[in-house]
Order: C-alpha cells, then sequence, then structure tokens
C-alpha cells in the first residue's frame, strides 16, 4: 500500500484527486498509476483505469485473473466494473468512499446479483492516507 500512497502523492502534486493504485502479480509489481483526470481532460482516467491499462498491455491480455490491486481510495463504479471486466482477484483499500464507493461504503457491489466475477476485497486503513485525501480537499474548498 506504500507504493500505491506515492503514487498518491504523485497526483496530490499534480493537483489531482490524490489517489493511488498499484497490480501485483505473483508478488511482483506489474502496473502502477495516480489520477490524471485534470491532466487528461478524461472522465476515465482514475488511478485503477490507468493501472488496469498499463498491467493489460504488460501482460498483452485484459485477464488480469491472478492479480491483486491495491488502491488507496475504494473503488467507484466506474471501476469496480474495470475490475470485475479484468478478473482482478483481490483489492486493497485504504480509505472507505462513503459517496462514491462500490465495494462495500455505498454501492455493496456482492449484493448485486447476476454479475459475473466478484473479486475479494479488503479494508486496511491507512489514517496517513486518510489525512493527505483530506487535506486535499479542505485546500480546495479553501480556493
Amino acid at each position: 500500500m506504500d507504493l500505491a500512497k506515492k503514487e498518491a502523492l504523485k497526483a496530490y502534486k499534480e493537483d489531482e484527486v490524490p489517489i493511488g493504485s498499484i497490480i501485483v502479480k505473483d508478488g511482483n509489481i506489474i502496473a502502477k498509476a495516480h489520477n490524471k483526470k485534470e491532466k487528461k481532460q478524461d472522465a476515465t482516467a482514475h488511478s485503477e483505469i490507468e493501472c488496469i491499462k498499463k498491467a493489460n498491455k504488460k501482460l498483452k491480455s485484459w485477464h488480469l485473473d491472478d492479480c491483486e490491486l491495491y488502491v488507496t481510495l475504494e473503488p467507484c463504479m466506474m471501476c469496480t466494473g474495470a475490475i470485475i471486466n479484468s478478473r482482478i482477484k483481490k483489492i486493497y483499500f485504504a480509505a472507505k468512499d462513503p459517496k462514491g464507493g462500490s465495494l462495500d461504503s455505498n454501492v455493496k457491489i456482492k449484493e448485486i446479483k447476476g454479475i459475473n466475477h466478484y473479486p475479494e476485497f479488503e479494508f486496511v486503513e491507512d489514517k496517513e492516507y486518510i489525512d493527505i485525501l483530506k487535506k486535499y480537499f479542505k485546500g480546495k474548498r479553501i480556493k
């Protein structure tokens, strides 16, 4: 999770919402990314989507069956959809998102019937990251 947090700090420095992610397969990091929505002016340039694209390219496959995603903030519905479609095995996230989280906080993905793949997930609270996220949004409100 520390590497995902480093990616989130990169986003923070670029005035992006500080979210970072990494994808691991067989104990090796195969992709890392952070939010680039503002830089790219692309609503889909979330950390998880950027990371999944890099992993797909590296593995030359859209299947990420044996991969784990470490992400600083609980994924939104769009990112959860990409995670499901790429067949990521497990997700670890450092902060819950009561407004947009789509694993357990707002939408409870496992309660939606008929999805073809339900990834495992685990909340691993990281208070240092949560403080970074709060500081970012506090700064935005002041502006």
